[in-house]
């Protein structure tokens, strides 16, 4: 090497430049320790995966993304939560997204139809239940959803649903369908929240006297729940998963898809109040 020569010249050059030629010595261990770390490669490497999920998985997913980075420290799992509609819409306008996880298949459908998913990577990931839940104490004395029914037909009751743009909202309106009941027709009694867990807040501070939700939400917020919606009241609330074809990290990405559907995810979106539809 250049570097090993000059020392071997500078050991040779004579006594009485002994001191210059200290310092100099000196100055190229310097430099060789300093090329010595600059020519060192770091083998490890990290990767950063944007999940888009429903906000009703909250709690959950963050549970399962800990677990998941402990096992795959390589990569970076960063969650964004919202209604599966506003989610639906970054991700048409250029949103960085990796795995998306809708709480309804209408979002997914209009991806994959868009043909932005990766092909073979769509499945059913999770069932979830819309429930009738109650503030703490249950001032109204709500006990189902026939009795919530006629109290809408009164307007003796405030129930908090999701917005018409949001698959809590639109498994209301299923539910109003089912009843017969006119949506406008109750406008009075109905207050809205953007996402379930705004429906969830509504209910934790009294604001409502009831609210329709998925039964996820209502277990983590520890709120009381009355009734069940049946699948013939709104259809099943099933919760697909797939990779976006957009993906910088198909391989990575379907890793952690597949983490999802494995025995230790199941068992956490379970005990949360999910159904594992895939282990």
């Amino acid at each position: 090497m250049a570097v090993s020569l000059a020392i071997g010249r500078c050991v040779h050059s004579g006594g009485d430049k002994t001191v210059k030629n200290k310092a100099f010595r000196g100055m190229l261990a310097g430099m060789m320790i300093l090329f010595a770390a600059c020519g060192q490669t770091d083998n490890t490497s990290s990767v950063e995966l944007h999940i888009f999920a429903a906000a009703s998985m909250t709690e959950t997913m963050d549970q399962v993304i800990e677990h998941y980075q402990a096992e795959v420290p390589s990569v970076t799992v960063i969650p964004t939560y919202d209604s599966s509609g506003t989610l639906l819409t970054q991700i048409q306008e250029g949103a960085e997204c990796d795995l998306f996880l809708p709480a309804a298949e209408k979002q997914m459908d209009t991806l994959e139809t868009e043909g932005a998913l990766l092909t073979g990577s769509r499945l059913d990931l999770l069932e979830n239940k819309v429930v009738l839940a109650v503030p703490d104490g249950n001032p109204k004395g709500i006990k189902s959803l026939d009795q919530l029914a006629a109290l809408l037909q009164t307007g003796d009751v405030m129930l908090a649903v999701g917005s018409s743009d949001v698959p809590a909202g639109q498994y209301a309106q299923k539910i109003f369908a089912w009843y017969g009941i006119n949506e406008a027709g109750i406008a009075a009694n109905l207050t809205y929240g953007s996402n379930v867990k705004e429906v969830t807040t509504q209910l934790r501070e009294a604001a409502a006297d009831c609210g329709i939700i998925y039964a996820t939400d209502a277990y983590s917020a520890a709120l009381e729940t009355v009734d069940s919606a049946s699948a013939e009241m709104c259809g099943q609330v099933v919760y697909p998963a797939a990779v976006l074809a957009s993906t910088e990290y198909p391989a990575e990405a379907q890793a952690f898809l597949d983490y999802l559907t494995g025995e230790a995810a199941s068992e956490t979106f379970a005990s949360a109040g999910f159904t594992p539809l895939t282990s």
